[in-house]
């Protein structure tokens, strides 16, 4: 009997998936875009169901077009399937005349559009502004031609297949549309492989980002059950299985489509099914003729998909299929079997597991044949094919002049389309293959300083500092016997180190170079000026800084050169923070001039700065407008992932923390989030309780390549948490570690220092609070010289530590009279003096700037000082305002611990019962979990204690309430009061 192939059967099982896809269509119909992300395993049925879901969208009336990204190995080709659907939307023949016409008019008036699509020869080149400056206007063309394809009641559904192998570019493709969203009629259907995307998989983080966006709906498509498999089997067999036969296709494919009709496929009798995939489709390929399968061999060397006119140049290369019409004889049949499909211009594998198992049956020196068959084809012919394609079937057919001088043009191409993975890669794949290429200087007509400088600038424009030193150091230092050049590129090399905030060797990089320069004003000098500044900048040494940078400016423009001018400008505003109204304006200023003169990097400084400038002046609300226009024109420039990018990013959710908004933003714990915004994240985490917030703090604390920054947060956040757990030795630990570390990398009196140290201070006031033993134990005495100690340490950092301008900002401000007040409930606490109310009164006060969350929680303090002092009426109503606001913001903890307090104190709040004096604090907490029905083992977890203490609690109850199981503990305490459920 005959099998059907899947795509002759109705679709099987997948309703919901269906629906969704529906109901998003429905929304893209009235101006409402969206995003489909549909993953599974391969061959569980993706292509299958999209392709029903775009016959139904075409049903409907919408506009269809199908892209697809392609495994090419190490090359990369930008932008492809968006090139690919480009191209289909504005070909009358495969699209709607009245869409073909209007995006290529658009196509047409936009020149970055051209330049993807194919530069014709008289194409003017690039303009020579900043890379990703020239960036904007292509991610804008290519969102306003997806745009104008869809309309009122036809909307655009774009289907991306094989998300998985998407070039660097293609993936800031879909951020930047999926972020500039609104009332487009568009509908993206994303595909991937979800078992080809592990942790380290460089789609994961936009996966990441993705999921958290508003339009962004996830599809996971699981294996057939087995009664869908039956259902399915049928369909395509022809009639119902017997039993036997069925339960083996079930064991063997474990529900996947493609498995199991590759099963019905391999016409084995019974009992005989092949074991493996691949003998399953050796076993196919053993029933179509041997041209055909030559021919199909042929195509799986170049990938699931091929052009076809290029597929059929190189069968007319290749004995056995250079006959008169055999290679398109030989494709109609492969087409007919269903092997190959035809896609627009394209033959394309029915599965890539199909050309991945076939091109891994040939033999090495088979597959490096044809590689260079498609080579010489490509080579005589280059319309068919990419620079970066030729590149790869060079390397792979081991002619290895040809693979380096392909991809030199490869990396320029990308450079053009403004593709900096992709030049970087097909950059390194240059200098992998320079010293086995004889003159290869000669052969792309540079040097290799030139192309490992080149691959440097692409590494940072790419988000990847340390790769970027790594090249120009390597580069700066093998000019040793050209000491003129070397000293006018050192710093390039000292502006990626910056980047990592390696001053030290920075500075050193640029010593050398000011020593080698001399003092002719030159465009070398004034950058190397500049670049000093900065660095001293950032070492808080501002007077130096000054110098410098006033040095830069005067040199810039004695040789007109604005870029290092409109550099330097901005750090001379940033020394101007004393008074920031000044300082933003100098900044804007800078600004201005950064944009004339096409510098994005430097335009991106300022906005990061500006925002800085409002955000440690106390100015939260400008700072907020001002980070949402820098957050805007870093993401519509594709450069959020930049320093600046990241850095803004980073503001965003300290910002968000600070105003009280403890939601879970970008810097969840999820592989997205990269570790600088992940650790501003932590702060929120905490305040929110997050039961993983400790794993994730202590993850990144030890990450090998861990910065100060995120060593500061990461480990203050973990202070915070482990205090809010009740570990409090561990907090006080952790805090002395963190302070030691940092002070080797930056000064024993770094600024954060006061903020750790109220941290400490905090976790010993707990401790002390919390003990057993006398007030004059050895515990509490050595707990009341340790926070006399960090008291001490604060108070010299505020004095030592020198903020810019001198003066404390409101935030250190705030953090230092938080330590003094901690201090006083430590001592109240060891025995010493009540604290007084006026200490948490001054903190409220300091940090009633803006800091939502630190008033929340220190005006408990002020209400609990105020208790101890006898006044109970104002303790009463600071309490309920401490709750209300710490319910408002979701801060769990905050909001368990005034309640816990309030209870004790016998405080009256409303939904809060006085304390009964017969349960001890911890023991109302296990009893409350208990009433939850969770284990001892799970009580422990939630509490930070030992299954064991847990025991001792549970006994304890039991016998306080006279109960004997659990659950009349819990009835009993309802009865009584001390529990409500």
């Amino acid at each position: 009997m005959e099998v059907r192939r899947s795509s002759q059967v109705p679709l099987v099982g997948r309703e919901s998936q269906v629906a969704g896809f529906r109901r998003a269509y429905d929304r893209a119909a009235v101006g409402r875009p969206g995003v489909l992300v549909v993953s599974g395993d391969a061959g569980v049925g993706k292509t299958r169901l999209v392709t029903d879901l775009a016959a139904t969208a075409d049903r409907a009336g919408g506009h269809v077009v199908v892209a697809h990204c392609v495994d090419l190995g190490e090359i990369g080709i930008p932008y492809l399937p968006f090139t690919e659907a480009l191209g289909l939307l504005r070909a009358p023949a495969a699209s709607d005349d009245d869409v073909a016409g209007r995006v290529a008019r658009l196509i047409a008036g936009r020149p970055a559009l051209a330049r993807l699509l194919g530069p014709g020869d008289d194409e003017p080149p690039l303009s020579g502004r900043d890379d990703q400056a020239e960036r904007l206007p292509l991610l804008d063309g290519i969102a306003s031609a997806l745009a104008i394809a869809g309309r009122p009641g036809a909307p655009l559904v774009l289907v991306v297949e094989d998300l998985h192998w998407a070039d660097p570019s293609t993936r800031d493709v879909l951020r930047f549309l999926v972020a500039r969203m609104r009332t487009e009629h568009l509908l993206l259907v994303l595909t991937y492989r979800s078992d080809d995307v592990d942790r380290r998989h460089p789609l994961r983080p936009l996966l990441a980002e993705l999921h958290r966006m508003q339009p962004v709906e996830h599809v996971e498509l699981d294996p057939f059950t087995p009664d869908e498999l039956r259902t399915f089997t049928t369909a395509v067999h022809g009639e119902p299985l017997p039993e036997a036969d069925f339960a083996e296709v079930l064991r063997r494919s474990e529900g996947n489509a493609f498995f199991a009709e590759e099963l019905l496929a391999a016409d084995a009798s019974p009992g005989t099914l092949p074991w493996t995939l691949a003998d399953m489709l050796h076993a196919r390929m053993q029933h179509l003729d041997p041209t055909v399968q030559q021919l199909v061999r042929l195509a799986s060397v170049a990938g699931r998909q091929v052009r076809e006119d290029l597929l059929l140049a190189v069968a007319a290369r290749t004995p056995g299929l250079d006959g008169p019409g055999a290679a398109t004889a030989a494709l109609r049949d492969a087409v007919a079997r269903q092997v190959l499909t035809v896609e627009g211009v394209h033959v394309t594998f029915r599965h890539a597991l199909l050309a991945e198992a076939l091109a891994l049956d040939l033999l090495p020196g088979e597959r490096a044949t044809t590689h260079r068959t498609y080579l010489a084809t490509l080579s005589e012919r280059p319309d068919l094919g990419s620079a970066a394609e030729r590149a790869h079937h060079a390397r792979q057919g081991h002619d290895l002049p040809t693979a380096l001088a392909a991809s030199a043009e490869a990396a320029d191409r990308a450079r053009e389309l403004l593709a900096p993975g992709e030049q970087l890669r097909h950059l390194e794949n240059v200098l992998s293959l320079w010293e086995s290429v004889p003159d290869a200087a000669g052969l792309i007509g540079a040097d290799r300083v030139d192309v490992a400088l080149e691959a440097a600038g692409a590494a940072s424009r790419d988000g990847r500092p340390t790769r970027a030193v790594q090249l120009a150091e390597g580069a700066v230092t093998s000019l040793d016997d050209s000491p003129r050049r070397q000293a006018a590129l050192r710093h390039v090399v000292a502006r990626y180190q910056l980047e990592l905030d390696d001053l030290d060797e920075a500075a050193r990089q640029t010593d050398l170079a000011l020593t080698a320069l001399g003092a002719e004003p030159t465009a070398e000098l004034a950058a190397t000026l500049a670049t000093r500044g900065r660095i001293e900048l950032n070492r808080d040494e501002d007077d130096v800084a000054r110098e410098f940078l006033e040095r830069a400016v005067a040199v810039a423009r004695a040789v007109d050169d604005p870029v290092p001018e409109t550099d330097a400008l901005t750090s001379l505003a940033v020394l101007e923070v004393g008074d920031p109204d000044e300082a933003a304006r100098l900044l804007e200023a800078a600004r201005d001039r950064a944009v004339a003169a096409g510098s994005l990097s430097t335009e991106l400084r300022c906005w990061f700065n500006l925002v800085s400038t409002r955000y440690y002046a106390g100015q939260l609300d400008a700072a907020e407008d001002v980070l949402r226009a820098g957050l805007a024109r870093a993401r519509e420039t594709a450069t959020d992932r930049g320093s600046y990018g990241l850095a803004m990013r980073e503001l965003a959710e300290l910002l968000r923390y600070v105003r009280g908004d403890l939601r879970a933003g970008e810097s969840g714990p999820g592989p997205g989030a990269a570790p600088t915004v992940a650790a501003a994240g932590l702060y929120a985490a905490v305040a929110r309780g997050d039961a993983d917030a400790l794993d994730r703090a202590a993850a990144l604390r030890q990450d090998g390549e861990i910065d100060g920054f995120v060593l500061l947060i990461a480990g203050g956040c973990g202070v915070d948490a482990l205090t809010w757990a009740g570990r409090y030795d561990e907090a006080v630990e952790l805090a002395g570690d963190v302070a030691e570390r940092l002070g080797t990398v930056w000064s024993m009196y770094f600024l954060g220092r006061i903020w750790i140290s109220a941290l400490a201070l905090a976790a010993l006031a707990g401790a002390a609070e919390e003990a057993t033993a006398g007030r004059g134990d050895a515990a509490q005495a050595e707990r009341r010289r340790r926070g006399d100690e960090l008291r001490t340490i604060a108070r010299r950092t505020a004095e030592r530590g020198r903020p810019r301008g001198g003066v404390l900002g409101p935030e250190g401000r705030a953090w230092l009279q938080r330590a003094e007040a901690e201090h006083a409930r430590l001592v109240a606490a060891t025995g010493g003096d009540p604290a007084d109310p006026e200490v948490w009164e001054a903190t409220v006060q300091e940090f009633s700037y803006g800091y939502r969350y630190e008033v929340a929680r220190s005006r408990l303090r002020w209400a609990q000082a105020l208790f101890a002092a006898g006044e109970r009426d104002t303790a009463e109503l600071e309490t309920a305002e401490a709750l209300h606001e710490a319910e408002a913001m979701g801060a769990v903890p905050l909001v368990e611990a005034t309640r816990a307090w309030a209870r004790r104190a016998r405080v009256a709040l409303p939904g809060v019962r006085r304390q009964t004096g017969l349960l001890t604090d911890r023991e109302e907490e296990v009893l409350a979990l208990v009433a939850e029905g969770l284990s001892n083992r799970l009580i422990g977890e939630r509490l930070y204690i030992t299954t064991k203490t847990v025991s001792v609690h549970v006994s304890n109850i039991l016998a306080k309430l006279g109960a004997s199981r659990r659950a009349e503990a819990v009835a009993v305490a309802t009865r009584r009061g001390l529990l409500t459920l």
